[in-house]
C-alpha cells in the first residue's frame, strides 16, 4: 500500500473512470442512484478517492451499493466475486496476531482496514451485500465481530455455499489462504 494518502490528478481521473465503468455495468447494485452525483462527491473528497484506490489495488473492485439519506453519503463496498486477493491470509486483529506464538501472518484484517481508511463489513452489511449478487463462493470474509465474542477469543466470518449465506466463527488468531475481508467506505 502507498504511504501518501493522495492520488495525482491522473490517478484520480483513471480511478473515477474505472468506478464509472463498473457502476454502469452493475446497475442492479445501485438502483435510482445517479453517477453524476457520485462523481461530484468523489471529486470533492480526495482522501476518499485514496481509500477507494486502496480497495481497487488490493482486488476489491469497489462499487456503489447504496445511499445514506441521513448522512448524504454514498456507500462503496468491495464487490469482487471472491474476497479481495491482496487481503487474504491475515488473522482478525492485532490482539489475535500478538497472541500467536509462531507463524504470525504479515498483517491483520482490522489493521489493514484502518490503514486503508475503510471499515470491515458487519454481519448485517455482509448479508445485505449478498442480496446484490453471489459473493465468496470459494473464499470467506472476516466480519466486524461483536465485543462479547471477541472477548472470548473468537471472530466471525461469512461466505456463500449451497445457495445461501453462512456466518461462522473461528479463533481470531486463525488465518487461511482463502479468508480475507471486505470493506465499506462512505463518501
Amino acid at each position: 500500500m502507498k504511504n501518501k494518502k493522495q492520488l495525482s490528478s491522473e490517478q484520480s481521473a483513471e480511478l473515477i473512470e474505472t468506478l464509472r465503468t463498473r457502476f454502469e455495468k452493475n446497475k442492479n447494485r445501485h438502483k435510482g442512484i445517479d453517477w453524476a452525483k457520485v462523481q461530484e462527491k468523489l471529486e470533492a473528497k480526495p482522501d476518499k478517492l485514496w481509500a477507494l484506490d486502496e480497495m481497487e489495488v488490493t482486488g476489491g473492485e469497489p462499487d456503489v451499493i447504496g445511499y445514506d439519506q441521513k448522512t448524504d453519503e454514498f456507500l462503496f463496498c468491495d464487490c469482487s466475486a471472491e474476497t479481495p486477493k491482496e487481503r487474504r491470509s491475515w488473522c482478525y486483529d492485532r490482539a489475535a496476531w500478538e497472541s500467536r506464538k509462531a507463524n504470525k501472518p504479515e498483517n491483520t484484517a482490522m489493521d489493514a482496514a484502518a490503514e486503508m481508511g475503510i471499515e470491515m463489513l458487519t454481519e448485517e452489511q455482509y448479508i445485505d451485500l449478498q442480496q446484490l449478487g453471489e459473493f465468496d463462493l470459494k473464499t470467506s470474509s472476516w466480519l466486524q465481530t461483536p465485543a462479547n465474542i471477541r472477548k472470548l477469543g473468537g471472530a466471525i466470518f461469512g461466505d456463500r455455499r449451497f445457495g445461501r449465506v453462512f456466518i461462522y466463527h473461528n479463533g481470531a488468531d486463525s488465518y487461511y489462504a482463502a479468508r480475507g475481508f471486505r470493506g465499506l467506505l462512505k463518501v
